[in-house]
């Protein structure tokens, strides 16, 4: 899996960094995501999908290998 995330779509809510703090963080100016692994292990996917799934402004996008 490798991961992209749209800092111009993110608005802040951080509900990515409360599920996958080893994949995200957020800046502390603003809150826009900060992706600290674009590639992550196999035991990080399940909270990479949640996050996508419930970010409010769909800004992270997930890229699965085939």
């Amino acid at each position: 899996m490798r991961i992209t995330v749209d800092e111009e779509k993110c608005c802040g809510a951080g509900q990515c960094v409360v599920i996958a703090p080893e994949v995200f963080d957020q800046r502390d100016e603003d809150g826009i995501v900060v992706l600290l692994d674009a590639a992550p292990a196999a035991d990080q996917y399940e909270g990479a999908r949640e996050s996508a799934g419930v970010c409010p402004a769909a800004a992270i996008h997930l890229h699965e290998d085939a």
